[in-house]
Formats: C-alpha cells, structure tokens, sequence
C-alpha cells in the first residue's frame, strides 16, 4: 500500500518575520526566537541541530547534534576529533547549522566554517558533563565499526570499576568546535506556503539584510 505524501498539509500561521522588526545583529536575533521557542513549550530539545558536512567520499551529511552555547564569536558544540564528522571538517571546514522549530513554524540555517577549540575551553566543558557522558567519550570509537553492542556495555562496565572514586581525564582526541557565522537565514512559516524569509549576509564586517523569496 502506498503513502500518499501529497495529502499531508499544513497552513502556517503562527508568526511573521519582518524587516522592520528584525534586531540588526543576527545573533541577537537568534537569541530572540531561541528563548522565544524555549517558552513556548513543545520542543523537547530546543538545542538540537542538523549540523551538515561535506565527507571525505564527497557525499554531503547530516546529523542532529546539540549546541552546548553561543557568544559573539559563533557555536560550539562537542565531539570526537576521530569521529566521521570531524574527519569532514578537518577536510572541508565549511559548514551549515540547521535548526527547526515546529512549535512556532520556524527555521533557521547558518551557514559558517568550522575550527577546534581552545584545549581550556574543551577542558572546561568536558569536566561539566555528567559522569556517564564522560565514561561515554572514552567507551566509544565513535563512527568505526564495531562488532556487537556489547562490546561497547562491556568496555563502560570495565571503564565504570577503573574510575570508579576518580576524576575522569578528558581523552586527547575529544574536544569541542566553534561555527563562526557567514550567513544566518531566518525562516517563518506563513499561510499559502508565501513564507517569510530574512537572510544576514556578512559583508566585510557588516550585515547586509535581505528578504529572499519563499
């Protein structure tokens, strides 16, 4: 039996993005629509993020991560530097956020380059992750294929007996990346799919704001 895609619809109708609104810096404005989408409720994880790649066979990814903080100078998440997506950016260091938020009908997709962190700022947040997350990093060769699920149970239960009373080390190869922003695109689903969408282009050290067609 086959799904018939084309019956699901959806009027978006829960908000408008407006030039004349829009804060100037877009940072700020994704702050705005963050904390916005936090109160509103219905997203489990308001910090997932499709962080997209361009792999060392050439194919473009995907992958849902989380975004652990921003600042000024861009977002930053962690992972393992063997890991598949790591190997990608240490290729190809430009990349693209996405983040979709459905309780209020918006999108926003960044688009920027890639670099590791400080060894202090990895530190720093490596320490601040609970005790199972830390076992986690040493546990799995993230991305290699392994043989069974136990191999990966039985490793945590030998690495749980080992530190058991002991300060977790943060493994060299671990670490977090920093997205300095080019371009932000700001998404807000509006009726008969003429959807608002406000684009923030880096120019020099400005941002140019345009409107682009839905």
């Amino acid at each position: 039996m086959r799904d018939n895609l084309h019956e699901f619809r959806k009027n978006y109708s829960k908000g408008v993005l407006d030039e004349t609104t829009i804060d100037a810096n877009p940072l700020q404005q994704f702050r705005t629509w963050f904390y916005a989408v936090q109160q509103a409720g219905g997203v489990d994880e308001v910090n997932a993020m499709t962080l997209n790649t361009l792999g060392e066979d050439g194919f473009p990814k995907g992958r849902v991560v989380l975004l652990k903080k921003y600042d000024e100078n861009g977002f930053y998440f962690y992972t393992n530097y063997q890991s598949e997506k790591a190997k990608s950016i240490a290729l190809h260091s430009k990349v693209s956020l996405s983040f979709f938020w459905p309780n209020m009908e918006r999108q926003v997709i960044i688009k920027g380059i890639a670099e590791r962190t400080t060894a202090n700022d990895s530190e720093n947040y490596f320490s601040s992750r609970p005790k199972g997350s830390q076992l986690g990093a040493l546990v799995s060769p993230q991305s290699e294929v392994i043989e069974n699920r136990e191999f990966l149970e039985n490793k945590l239960k030998q690495l749980e007996l080992e530190y058991e009373g002991k300060e977790i080390p943060k493994p060299t190869y671990w670490g977090g990346y920093l997205v300095s922003p080019v371009e932000f695109e700001f998404w807000q689903g509006r009726p008969n799919r003429l959807h608002d969408r406000i684009r923030y282009r880096l120019d020099g050290m400005d941002w140019v704001i345009e409107r682009l067609a839905p």
